[in-house]
């Protein structure tokens, strides 16, 4: 077997670096809201994902300290955009990995930087040619038709 059920894979990779197991996800259906006929009285499409990133036993320490900075003790995620279970179920799970990968990003510290000789050289002369064209333009005057 390849690792994956009816539902999708087992595991949920968000980075190269975190992988969730799919049994520490807490799946909970209900109805979509709005009109949709007697479908949507009866099937239960409307998909919510719960993770509790506090308990998690797939995190690594400072993975787990980032995400409860910045997301707190449980993330959720609903989806009822689709009239299928199976496709909204998708799209939060897709949700879910993007919001977690994006909690974990870590920003890369800008150092500052100077520009060379060379470059103030280039732009100085830049300026002396631009200014130089600019100022031949105003004696010459425009030809009337």
């Amino acid at each position: 077997m390849d690792g994956t059920d009816e539902v999708g894979p087992a595991i949920l990779r968000v980075t190269p670096t975190c992988v969730l197991r799919m049994d520490e996800l807490e799946w909970r259906f209900s109805a979509s809201g709005g009109p949709g006929g007697q479908h949507v009285n009866t099937a239960n499409t409307r998909a919510e994902v719960r993770f509790d990133i506090a308990a998690s036993p797939s995190l690594g320490p400072r993975q787990r300290a980032r995400l409860l900075e910045r997301l707190g003790s449980e993330l959720r995620v609903v989806a009822s955009d689709e009239r299928s279970q199976l496709r909204n179920r998708e799209l939060a799970l897709e949700r879910l990995r993007s919001r977690l990968a994006e909690a974990l990003r870590v920003e890369a510290p800008r150092r500052p930087t100077k520009p060379s000789k060379a470059a103030k050289q280039r732009r100085l002369e830049d300026k002396r040619h631009r200014s130089e064209t600019k100022r031949r333009r105003q004696g010459r005057a425009e030809p009337d038709d």
